[in-house]
């Protein structure tokens, strides 16, 4: 699964490197889930509500080191077990706080996950989520 960065987050670095602005790092990301594709400027965003689901923290130490422009998760991405509908997931995003807040990036699944009955626990296997740019 491929990823891309949001509007938000292109703007914030290139602000920060050109000396436009800072920017503050977040201590985590949280990968979330979509039904629709966010698009850049998390315009198109269906994330899932209720039913138990929550984003996943991640540290930096769930991230490899960037090379070649990308970077993936180490470790597996597990989400709590849905306890109601949570539609058919088609996207990820990786958000700066664990609700609200900015998308950061986003990307499509390799295939749909069927998440309207109950009882499943969706996770990304290590390496699944790979952001990169370009």
């Amino acid at each position: 699964m491929a990823g891309s960065f949001s509007d938000f987050w292109e703007d914030e670095v290139l602000d920060h490197l050109f000396m436009k602005g800072s920017y503050t790092m977040p201590t985590n990301l949280w990968v979330g889930l979509s039904t629709a594709d966010p698009l850049d400027d998390n315009s198109g965003q269906a994330e899932p509500s209720g039913g138990s689901y929550a984003r996943v923290s991640t540290a930096g130490s769930d991230w490899d080191a960037a090379s070649g422009g990308a970077t993936a998760n180490t470790t597996t991405i597990e989400f709590p077990e849905n306890t109601a509908s949570w539609g058919i997931v088609t996207h990820f995003c990786i958000w700066d706080a664990s609700t609200a807040g900015n998308m950061v990036a986003h990307g499509d699944l390799d295939a749909s996950r069927d998440l309207t009955s109950t009882g499943i626990t969706p996770r990304f296997a290590v390496g699944e989520l790979d952001i990169t740019l370009g």
